[in-house]
């Protein structure tokens, strides 16, 4: 079976959806997925089995310069990239008028997405042949997983879903282990867009010592300039904290498999250790885990009302309990 999936953005979101994938390859023999995807986040889909291409979606892009002569190149090329396949079924994922009229409503075949009281712009539904009910009342990753399984025409597991991402990377991680010295270590995602998501830096520093004095290395990711001094400023605190380099999500998604535990803010990246099923620490004061918080096995919410209001002594309590 040919599936067209559309789920451009944003990080979270599309790591959300992988456990579909996994759901309908255990069911369906033969499926082959291709996914249309916001180039920011295109690597995502290649690292699940049931990918077999990847169709670039820059929209955001080209929104901004509609009518230069390199956007319209790359709708043109889109365009023959989506209509290259007849597919049995066309899942729209994101549920926006963007994803429906651009993507969905191009895509040759039977095209499905949740109906007007599932949706979160009930216009997208006019482009459906089939639309279906889908509770809001559960996380995220549940929506998805009975948008592909009323689409697809089985029956949902009772099991976890399953990112069916992690093997890869720790297969990777262990010809690394070979290669180098190996030294446990700590990955602190200590950034995230907005502000009151944002864990003091004090609090921060104040917690590393703690790990330092228990032989943990910690490594620090960072993806803008901003966040690149920030961590800068963390890791003076002693040789043992270390700022990565600028990586490639696949690259970072290598060093968090090979973690021994992280700890994070509320962002993308927790989202994505939750896929690679490795133990996180997740900080929670500004919004609430129980819809959209990271799905997986090994993931541990500390939630307060403000970040200022989880302790340092909390989380490493938590820590501490994690490593046994």
């Amino acid at each position: 079976m040919k599936v067209c999936l559309i789920k451009t953005s944003s990080m979270g979101d599309v790591i959300h959806t992988l456990p579909s994938l996994t759901d309908a390859q255990n069911k369906i023999p033969n499926l082959q997925i291709d996914w249309v995807v916001e180039p920011a986040f295109a690597e995502i889909p290649h690292w699940h089995s049931a990918v077999k291409k990847v169709i670039p979606f820059a929209f955001r892009v080209w929104r901004k310069r509609l009518l230069s002569q390199e956007t319209l190149q790359q709708w043109s090329s889109f365009k023959q990239q989506l209509q290259q396949e007849h597919y049995d079924v066309v899942i729209d994922a994101q549920g926006l008028l963007k994803s429906a009229f651009f993507a969905t409503r191009l895509a040759k075949g039977e095209k499905h997405g949740y109906d007007h009281h599932s949706i979160r712009e009930p216009i997208a539904t006019l482009f459906y042949d089939k639309r279906h009910a889908i509770s809001y009342q559960q996380h995220a990753v549940e929506r998805i997983r009975q948008l592909f399984a009323q689409s697809l025409g089985y029956s949902l597991p009772d099991a976890l879903g399953d990112y069916a991402i992690a093997r890869h990377f720790t297969s990777l991680a262990k010809e690394q282990e070979n290669l180098t010295a190996y030294s446990p270590y700590l990955i602190a995602i200590h950034a995230t867009t907005r502000a009151d998501k944002h864990w003091q830096e004090n609090s921060w520093s104040e917690l590393f010592e703690h790990c330092i004095h228990s032989g943990l290395e910690i490594r620090l990711p960072w993806g803008n300039q901003k966040e690149f001094e920030r961590a800068t400023r963390l890791a003076e605190l002693s040789e043992k904290i270390k700022v990565l380099p600028k990586l490639s999500l696949t690259e970072l998604a290598e060093q968090i498999a090979n973690a021994q535990v992280v700890i994070s803010v509320d962002t993308g990246l927790s989202h994505l250790t939750a896929a690679l099923d490795k133990p996180n620490i997740i900080l929670y004061g500004a919004t609430d885990p129980n819809l959209i918080g990271a799905y997986g096995k090994n993931q541990h919410y500390l939630q307060a009302q403000g970040m200022e209001n989880i302790s340092v002594q909390k989380v490493w309590e938590k820590l501490v309990g994690i490593q046994g």
